[in-house]
């Protein structure tokens, strides 16, 4: 029987064309690759690397070959795309849900933080009712270290306008006279 080169007949099994000695060949019978002679050819043609090596050929091969089919064509009209399905919530309803979250008799420290955590990770600086909200919670729970955080929060979440969290703490002052709370700059915990 002739020799025929392992990439030859990858090569025409990819491109469709059959041969002659494809044909005669039978389909069980195992191929056995052939080391070319050489001084350095010491591996036996049945070690794992090799037996390796021919399967992952046979999968490249084979995935080589399902690119090469034709797909059947569709002409699927295009749809409009519908990324949001819910209704929007307007910043009143916004406003609203947090402060109900705050506002809970049984809210715990771990569900404060959380909220608290949620609320900074929007792209947006709280109102200040709903820093209200969450500093009545905070005096709830006799937190007055979280409180004191929300506030560092919220003059981090300010950045670069400088005008904000003035504004909010003007807003906040009742409430923070009421509850008891200093802000950082009263306590000097502001300068890092």
């Amino acid at each position: 029987m002739q020799r025929i080169a392992f990439c030859d007949l990858a090569a025409r099994r990819i491109s469709g064309r059959a041969c002659a000695l494809d044909a005669a060949r039978p389909a069980r019978i195992a191929r056995k690759r052939v080391s070319p002679p050489g001084p350095f050819s010491v591996r036996r043609p049945d070690s794992p690397s090799s037996v390796m090596f021919r399967a992952a050929v046979r999968l490249s091969v084979s995935g080589v070959r399902s690119l090469t089919r034709s797909r059947p064509q569709y002409a699927a009209p295009l749809a409009a795309r519908c990324y949001s399905h819910g209704k929007q919530e307007t910043d009143e309803e916004f406003d609203a849900r947090w402060v109900s979250y705050f506002s809970k008799p049984d809210i715990d420290a771990w569900e404060l933080r959380k909220g608290m955590n949620t609320l900074i990770g929007y792209d947006l600086v709280p109102e200040p009712k709903i820093l209200e909200a969450a500093l009545r919670a905070c005096r709830r729970l006799n937190d007055l270290g979280s409180a004191i955080r929300i506030l560092e929060a919220v003059k981090d979440k300010a950045g670069p306008h400088k005008e904000i969290y003035p504004y909010l703490i003007q807003e906040l002052r009742p409430t923070l006279n009421e509850l008891g709370i200093s802000t950082p700059e009263e306590l000097g915990i502001d300068k890092a």
